[in-house]
């Protein structure tokens, strides 16, 4: 095989053999394999290495702009357990005309007692306020399989015989749901790497349908302001949920604080005893303290008792800025950080609550998930 006419399969990026330390260097004995993918690819696949690529933004736009020119099915891809994290923003100025199927995977993630159908109309209700109308919304997690069937369904429904475009920003699980979906279809040797780490999809990958038409997996646009993108390696799979959330609910008075780890800290400054209930990843450690302690708790303890993250670590994230948020006592309410997860309040009485996080994470406030 021609190197300029190789594409890895693992990630998009187009094959070259002579510079090592370039994205997409495969040696030219490789060349001949029938599945080829990059030395990048093939040790994050068998090592679980850390292999980061810039990406600039500049690239990512290129790419999802093409799509607006195309006529097509477009899939967008949202992580259910960082919602305002995932979203892709300015997605109907990327797609044009396009229909957009709304995908929320990792529904293996949130608490089995959940109405499935209240975070479907979640989903669109959330959707709607940010201008977009998908044709439907479907919930898969991609890690289990569940759900991909009817996602494929609906996808054959939508598309009238165009290409399908997935779409995302990092570590949503695009190339995971691809990757379901090769492996319930026989097709697993054209596996795309999969990683926790941002930036592994480095270009267009395409997956040719039976009708000559294709499925496109794309790279992940990143959101700068998901706490993951401020942590090390190791500190990321710590914060980032592989089993299902296991709520952690503190009946709390005002003048009380949480320590989330070492990345938040959550202070009741104002309101009635009421319950605040955390949906954050199961190993994450909570610290709760009173607030007149809580800035002597932080610097005496950072990186140890309070970590992730640990101990140099610690130094490296940004200073915690304030946010404040006012409960109105209205409905449920959750105070979302993104990428961390969320802290649910019941609504019924009136707070206000100051969240602390690393500088440039975003903290808002949503009507309750749950």
């Amino acid at each position: 095989m021609n190197e300029h006419d190789a594409i890895c399969a693992g990630c998009g990026i187009q094959i070259q053999s002579e510079e090592k330390t370039k994205p997409g260097f495969a040696p030219k004995s490789a060349l001949e394999r029938d599945v080829l993918i990059c030395q990048r690819c093939f040790r994050i696949k068998h090592y679980n290495e850390v292999a980061p690529v810039e990406m600039s933004d500049d690239d990512f736009l290129r790419i999802l702009n093409g799509i607006g020119d195309t006529d097509s099915l477009v899939v967008m891809v949202v992580d259910l357990f960082d919602f305002q994290g995932s979203w892709l923003r300015g997605l109907p100025r990327f797609v044009g005309g396009n229909p957009i199927l709304l995908v929320g995977n990792k529904v293996d993630l949130l608490p089995r007692n959940i109405n499935l159908n209240r975070v479907r109309n979640w989903i669109q209700h959330e959707a709607k306020e940010r201008g977009l109308k998908p044709e439907e919304v479907i919930l898969v997690s991609a890690a289990k399989g569940t759900g991909i069937d009817e996602l494929l369904t609906r996808i054959g429904k939508r598309r009238h015989g165009k290409d399908v475009y997935i779409v995302g920003v990092t570590n949503v699980g695009k190339s995971t749901l691809i990757n379901r979906i090769l492996h319930d279809y026989g097709a697993a040797d054209m596996e795309i790497t999969t990683s926790p780490f941002p930036g592994t999809t480095l270009d267009k990958i395409e997956i040719p349908l039976e009708d000559g038409r294709s499925i496109y997996d794309t790279p992940g646009i990143i959101n700068r302001d998901q706490i993951g993108h401020m942590v090390t390696p190791e500190d990321l799979r710590a914060l980032t949920p592989t089993a299902r959330i296991n709520p952690k609910g503190y009946q709390l008075n005002a003048g009380q604080s949480l320590f989330i780890g070492g990345l938040a800290r959550i202070d009741f400054v104002h309101g009635e005893h009421q319950p605040f209930v955390l949906y954050v990843a199961n190993q994450l450690y909570i610290h709760r303290t009173k607030l007149e302690n809580a800035d002597e708790v932080l610097a005496k303890h950072h990186g140890t008792l309070l970590m992730p993250p640990s101990g140099e670590a610690a130094k490296q994230l940004p200073a915690f800025t304030k946010h404040t948020c006012k409960i109105d006592g209205k409905g449920p309410m959750d105070i979302v950080i993104s990428g961390l997860g969320w802290v649910a309040l019941q609504g019924k009485k009136p707070a206000s609550v100051v969240v602390h996080a690393p500088k440039g994470v975003s903290v808002g406030i949503r009507k309750g998930l749950i």
